[in-house]
């Protein structure tokens, strides 16, 4: 395959990706609307995404899939990160919850430094004031100021703890470069569907599984595949692409989500979340090139910070 067409299907699986997480809320308000709560959609949807994982995988899960401590870790992570950012675009305003959610490249530079000792170049520091005015700007109220709340809903408190996660796991992640994206990504579905499984056990509710409606099934299922090729495609994009480009390209979820929650829920959003979603968005933007990588452990100048 020609490098022009191998970057066009990169593209068009970035894009694709964007497009996919940008309609997700749709299909699961439709399944609440059903009768299918979330946790008991997030636990069918990603079961059957391990499942067709394994069959489409299954000679690479055998060879080198161990449930190694680091990978445990990104489970947790991960699948929080998923799970809360469904839940959250299911119960509240679509544009608000995934602003908050592009909040991670600020997380993602703070973890670095401190994880991994990476120091901030003038890009990342960028990322860091733009990030923090963006978000200052969208969440601003008058009575904030006399100490309420910042946010006063619970999803959006689950949003912001998602893009927390999502940089964490991004963190982490790179420490374990050495592991195939395939195992990544299954370990993710597994963390979401025990999320999904542990939020049912809690709630009573497990044994309403048994419950769901045929039809429901059927778009569950078509979710398991689609989450399945994402993951795929998504992969091998990011591989292929620069980083800054790529992410050029993810921004278009914001695009794509503003367009459908108009549409599909007549979401609208005020000048102001506008101005503040403009800075986050320019600060993901630049999220491409935030850190230098730590100094050798032989250096002369060892890294500041505690780990």
């Amino acid at each position: 395959m020609t490098p022009v067409k191998q970057k066009f299907l990169a593209t068009s699986g970035i894009l694709t990706t964007a497009l996919v997480w940008a309609l997700m809320w749709y299909p699961f308000r439709s399944l609440k609307a059903q009768g299918v709560s979330v946790p008991m959609a997030s636990l069918a949807t990603y079961l059957i995404t391990i499942a067709l994982g394994v069959v489409v995988f299954f000679k690479l899960y055998r060879e080198q899939f161990r449930l190694e401590p680091p990978l445990l870790l990104l489970m947790l992570v991960f699948g929080w990160c998923n799970f809360s950012y469904t839940l959250a675009v299911a119960e509240g305003q679509v544009m608000r919850v995934l602003l908050l959610f592009y909040l991670s490249p600020l997380w993602t530079a703070l973890l670095s430094r401190l994880l991994l000792h990476e120091r901030l170049t003038r890009s990342g520091w960028l990322v860091v004031a733009l990030s923090l005015l963006g978000c200052f700007v969208f969440i601003y109220r008058p009575g904030m100021l006399q100490g309420e709340a910042p946010l006063t809903h619970s999803y959006e408190w689950l949003a912001l703890s998602g893009g927390m996660a999502f940089a964490f796991g991004n963190v982490v992640s790179r420490k374990l470069h050495t592991i195939p994206v395939a195992v990544k990504s299954a370990t993710i579905w597994f963390g979401v569907a025990l999320i999904g499984a542990v939020s049912l056990l809690h709630s009573g509710e497990l044994h309403k599984m048994l419950d769901i409606p045929a039809q429901s099934w059927l778009m569950l299922f078509i979710l398991g595949a689609v989450l399945l090729c994402t993951s795929v495609i998504s992969q091998h994009g990011l591989s292929i692409l620069p980083a800054t480009q790529a992410m050029t390209l993810m921004l278009m979820e914001l695009v794509f989500a503003a367009v459908s929650a108009y549409l599909l829920a007549g979401e609208q959003m005020t000048l102001q979340e506008w101005l503040g979603g403009g800075l986050i968005a320019g600060a993901s933007l630049l999220s491409g090139d935030m850190t230098h990588p730590a100094p050798h452990p032989h250096s002369h100048h060892p890294p500041q910070g505690a780990a």
